[in-house]
Parts: C-alpha cells; sequence; structure tokens
C-alpha cells in the first residue's frame, strides 16, 4: 500500500461511523450529535432508539427523518439526501449533513398557573379574579416540523427551554375557555376534570403547528379571593341558601354580633340592638304569609342525584364529609348539597375538593392522585 493510499485511509478513519444517542438527562428533546466537521463516511451505522426520531439536515434544509431501527447510511436508503446533493462527490466519499435526534417519548410533569389573576363574571359574586395551576404532558409528534418551528440550530433544546412559551399558550387558553364556558365560581371545584379535557383539546389546535402534543392535562387547584372565599363560608354555615325568611333572620344575627363588637361602645351596641330587631321586625311581617304557608305543606324529601367517583389509580378510598363510602371506582346517591369529598389511598398523597351537588344533575368525578415523594 502507498503513503498516498494510507493518507487517504487515514482521512476516511476521521469520519463518524456510528451515529447514536443516549440520553442520560431526561429532559432532553432534541440533541444535535458531534459530527467533525460535519462529513459522515458512507456506509455509517445509524442506530435510533424506541421514543427517537433522527432527522438529517442538509445546507440547511430537513432532507430525511429516521424512526426507530439500525440503518446503514448510503445513497440507496437516503434518496433525499442523495437528490439534494449530499453525494455530489459519489457515493463512496464522505458526505456533510447535520443529523438531530429528537426525543419523542411523553415529558411529564410541566407545570402551568396564572402568574396574574384572569377576570370572570359570576352571576353570583359579580366580577371575580381566580389563580389557577396545574401539570400536563406532552411529546413530539412531527420531529421535522418541531425542529423548523422551535429547536432551529441549537446543539441541545430541554424542556425549560420551551416551558415558560407553552405554559403562556396554556394560560391564554384557560382564560378564553373560562370565559366561554360560564361555569359560576360555585361549580369550579366540580369540573376540573371536563374543564381540563375541553383546555387539552384547544391546547393542541395550537401546539400540532409546532409538532407538539398535549397528551394529559391536569388542573390541580382554581383559587378564589379571600373575600368569595368567606361569602361561600358564610352561606354553607347559614345552611338555608333558597330560603329567604332564614337568611334575613341569620343577616340580622349578623348585625348584631358586629354591632356587639363596635368600638363605639354603648351608644353603638344600642344602635346596634334597635337596626336588629327592627330589622327583625320587618323581615317577620313580610315572610309571615310565605312561613304559614310553608307549614301547611309537607316537606318533601330531596330527590337525590347520582354520583360516579373515580380514581387514577383505582381502588383508593372515598370519604365524604368524614364519612367512609366505599373505594373507586363507586356510584353513589346524595341528596342536592355541599360536600368535601376526599379520595385516599396508601403511597400517593389525598385528594379532596369542596363540591355543590345541583338537583337533576348528574356527577362524575375522577381523582388523579399524585404519588407521595
Amino acid at each position: 500500500m502507498g503513503i498516498l493510499d494510507k493518507f487517504k485511509d487515514a482521512a476516511l478513519n476521521q469520519f463518524i461511523e456510528v451515529i447514536e444517542w443516549l440520553d442520560d438527562s431526561g429532559n432532553t428533546i432534541v440533541y444535535r450529535f458531534p459530527v467533525y466537521q460535519q462529513e459522515i463516511k458512507n456506509g455509517a451505522q445509524l442506530i435510533v432508539r424506541e421514543s427517537q426520531a433522527a432527522v438529517f439536515v442538509y445546507e440547511g434544509q430537513v432532507a430525511d427523518v429516521f424512526g426507530p431501527g439500525k440503518y446503514t447510511i448510503d445513497g440507496g436508503n437516503t434518496p433525499i439526501l442523495s437528490k439534494l446533493g449530499a453525494w455530489k462527490y459519489g457515493f463512496n466519499s464522505p458526505f456533510k449533513s447535520e443529523v438531530y435526534f429528537v426525543n419523542t417519548k411523553q415529558f411529564t410533569d410541566m407545570k402551568w398557573g396564572t402568574a396574574n389573576p384572569i377576570m370572570l363574571r359570576d352571576p353570583d359574586f359579580g366580577i371575580v379574579r381566580l389563580r389557577a395551576f396545574g401539570r400536563y404532558s406532552m411529546r413530539v409528534i412531527d420531529p421535522a416540523n418541531f425542529i423548523k418551528e422551535i429547536a432551529a440550530t441549537n446543539p441541545k433544546f430541554q424542556t425549560e427551554d420551551i416551558e415558560s412559551q407553552l405554559k403562556t399558550a396554556v394560560v391564554s387558553e384557560f382564560a378564553d375557555a373560562i370565559g366561554e364556558m360560564k361555569i359560576p365560581a360555585l361549580d369550579l371545584a366540580a369540573q376540573y376534570k371536563e374543564l381540563g379535557d375541553i383546555l387539552r383539546q384547544k391546547i393542541n389546535e395550537d401546539f400540532r403547528t409546532y409538532g407538539i402534543e398535549v397528551t394529559k392535562f391536569y388542573i390541580e387547584n382554581i383559587s378564589l379571593p379571600e373575600e368569595v372565599e368567606k361569602a361561600i363560608d358564610r352561606r354553607a354555615s347559614m345552611g338555608a341558601i333558597g330560603d329567604p325568611s332564614r337568611y334575613m333572620q341569620f343577616q340580622a344575627a349578623e348585625a348584631l354580633r358586629d354591632a356587639a363588637q363596635n368600638e363605639g361602645g354603648g351608644a353603638g351596641l344600642g344602635a346596634g340592638l334597635g337596626a336588629g330587631f327592627a330589622l327583625g321586625n320587618q323581615m317577620a311581617n313580610v315572610f309571615s304569609q310565605a312561613t304559614a304557608q310553608n307549614q301547611q305543606q309537607p316537606t318533601q324529601p330531596p330527590i337525590e342525584v347520582p354520583v360516579t367517583i373515580t380514581s387514577e389509580p383505582p381502588g383508593a378510598e372515598i370519604e365524604i364529609d368524614g364519612t367512609y363510602e366505599g373505594s373507586t371506582p363507586s356510584q353513589l346517591s346524595l341528596a342536592p348539597a355541599e360536600y368535601i369529598i376526599r379520595v385516599s389511598k396508601p403511597g400517593y398523597k389525598v385528594w379532596e375538593r369542596r363540591v355543590i351537588i345541583k338537583p337533576g344533575t348528574s356527577k362524575t368525578f375522577n381523582a388523579i392522585l399524585e404519588k407521595e415523594a
């Protein structure tokens, strides 16, 4: 073998012969394979593992995409590269190309949340400011499009590089959905799953243009302003929503309590007592007829509503207002009222929601249980 042949063999050995990627980070979406001077030896081995795709980019254009498998890179199985001119000096010569590995697995525990309150027009409380947060899972479904639209030429693209952009889009869709669905603030806690499913569909309409898809979407909490929470607690403690006579009696009692706490001393207390008694007398006259009619009519028991409670994973214990009601999945019958539903399973965090069951409407609650750290 001549000196020229030895030099030629040594030069060819510098070119890439095996192209593969072993991801040990857990959060890398795109990884650019380091190719020496971007030259790949003809006949090189390409190894693409499960949940991966290999994207060849030649002179700024996506040339080809390879799914899981083992390939020998030559002109026969990469006709697009051949057409673009990667082998313009012959198939026996090395060729130049960038190789990007795209992770197509599901990326879980992606967080979202509202940085600022969202305005909601509520039929019970008027304008209400909401805050919300939760988690979602996403994956790349179109590797070539994802590189063109999002990752570009970054040598390594990780979840934190896109999380802020996705979070902004998620919060925007959440605000639109809340406004369109017109769910009363009192019913929001019972609509987490339904609202999450609708949001996932709306979000994917935008995300698929970037080559990604949201596979799961969870709302963990929607918080109301403190004054609205107090108003809900007052109604719950009163226990007489829909009964005007009892409501006014409750309001009169509240007025007496406030007067007793008034810093004005005896004069303030006397005025408060007078106002309370006057209010009580007025309301007694206004509602005396209604009360008499109610006494004449026998009280009808409330019609119970079918309530289905499931969990992920199943087999969790169900407690309603502190009383054990069985394990998931389970179908119960509850009278219209406000309840606290608690779902628990060893090794998982407790799922708890305050819900309001309305007459004539069946309800389904799915508790997504999160593993304890």
